[in-house]
């Protein structure tokens, strides 16, 4: 599968061994991890996808992407589907940087293209959510054109439809740790 390119940033799709490498926190010679990679909710992606590939077969393309830098191929976080579209083609995603990579734009950045690739992929809705306290991620939702939809003592819950579907009055599952933006893992 292809890389998916933005202006600034490469979104690569993790492989099984990626994912491995990750949960170790060992890296390949090949891999140029940035100083503060994997984190929490890098890590926590990776045993995701690697579960999903273990129990239904590998989700790619709806699987977990490395956040690199197009300047010099640095892994400074990751996005992910949390698996294929559902029956009404509907993904929930989720979304990390290192600290240092923060306050940059480059999660807005990955995000659209995320959600430009579900799009063209015959996605009709994404979801996300996050903490209350979390207003970064809150904004990096808003600014790439979800909205949102819903929210319960911990969470708000946003979502960004097209084609037509019909907006639900709130998320289609029962939050749990794995559906947290991955910065808040």
């Amino acid at each position: 599968m292809d890389d998916l390119v933005t202006a600034r940033l490469v979104l690569h799709p993790m492989s099984i061994s990626e994912a491995e490498r990750v949960l170790t926190g060992e890296p390949d010679e090949t891999a140029r991890w940035a100083p503060e990679y994997p984190a929490e909710g890098d890590v926590s992606a990776a045993k995701r996808f690697l579960n999903t590939c273990a129990n239904i077969g590998d989700p790619r393309p709806f699987g977990t992407y490395e956040i690199r830098l197009r300047e010099d191929g640095l892994t400074i976080g990751g996005v992910d589907f949390h698996g294929k579209p559902d029956e009404s083609g509907s993904v929930t995603i989720g979304y990390g940087l290192i600290p240092s990579a923060h306050g940059n734009g480059y999660a807005s950045e990955a995000l659209r293209a995320l959600l430009a690739f579900a799009r063209a992929h015959g996605v009709t809705s994404v979801e996300g959510d996050t903490d209350h306290d979390n207003t970064a991620s809150q904004h990096v939702m808003a600014a790439v054109g979800m909205r949102l939809i819903a929210e319960d003592e911990r969470l708000k819950f946003y979502k960004i439809t097209w084609n037509g579907a019909a907006e639900m009055a709130g998320p289609h599952h029962q939050p749990h740790q794995d559906d947290l933006p991955r910065d808040q893992q």
